[in-house]
């Protein structure tokens, strides 16, 4: 094994490992982002907004905005993002039926 090899494989290991995070980060921000699209389009008719389905351990925040109702879901701060501080979170509003009437 040369010195060159040694000094390089960790920096290549780190950029594999921020890769992998990027991803999964951007996998989590999705599924968030859809399950407050889902909330938001519940709360809006009138159901029940906690049935829509949201991963694990996710925070949900039901506001009120004149005529719509927004959803706010917080990822799980002991998920592996969490643990590096990084706090991912998602907003999707709908238009509030019962106000519409």
């Amino acid at each position: 094994m040369t010195a060159e090899f040694a000094l390089a494989l960790p920096a290549v290991l780190a950029c594999v490992a921020l890769c992998i995070g990027a991803v999964h980060g951007a996998a989590q921000f999705g599924a968030l982002a859809a399950g407050a699209a889902s909330a938001a389009r519940l709360a809006g008719r009138g159901d029940d907004p906690a049935s829509a389905p949201v991963p694990a351990g996710t925070g949900m925040n039901v506001e009120r905005e004149g005529s719509a109702v927004c959803v706010v879901m917080t990822a799980p701060e002991n998920g592996a993002l969490g643990r590096l501080g990084i706090r991912l979170s998602a907003r999707a509003c709908a238009l509030d039926e019962a106000a519409a009437e």
